[in-house]
């Protein structure tokens, strides 16, 4: 299969499989005697797996490595349960840090409806932000 019929298939670009082939995710195809690249069937469900992978949170190196494991004849399901784990632990943090930054936002802006502009300090940069 051509690049271009490739990626109209998964829904990625061209440029988009050559890097993965430059980062290692995707194994070099072997080329037509015209030197066109020829990629097997399979390359459309691993371009799928990576593409699925990057919307769940997972880095390229981290799939990289999940495709490793899986190339090694391994079952990577072990590993794949070991990051999402830790996906999930940063992103249960970044909640808890944007819930603390909306409630100090909400404080900041109950306070600035309380300023009034003519009655700011002439030597303090902002009481809003600074009371």
């Amino acid at each position: 299969m051509r690049i271009g019929d490739l990626a109209a298939e998964v829904g990625v670009t061209t440029k988009t499989i050559r890097f993965y082939e430059q980062a290692g995710l995707l194994p070099q195809p072997p080329r037509t005697p015209a030197g066109y690249r020829d990629y097997p069937a399979v390359a459309a469900e691993r371009l799928t797996f990576i593409r699925d992978a990057q919307a769940a949170g997972l880095t390229l190196a981290e799939i990289r490595g999940v495709l490793a494991i899986r190339d090694a004849g391994q079952p990577p399901c072990h590993h794949v349960t070991a990051l999402i784990d830790t996906h999930l632990q940063q992103v249960e943090q970044r909640i808890a840090e944007l819930l603390a930054a909306r409630a100090a936002l909400r404080a900041l802006r109950q306070r600035a409806t309380s300023v009034d502009p003519a009655q700011c300090d002439p030597t303090s940069i902002c009481t809003i932000l600074t009371p």
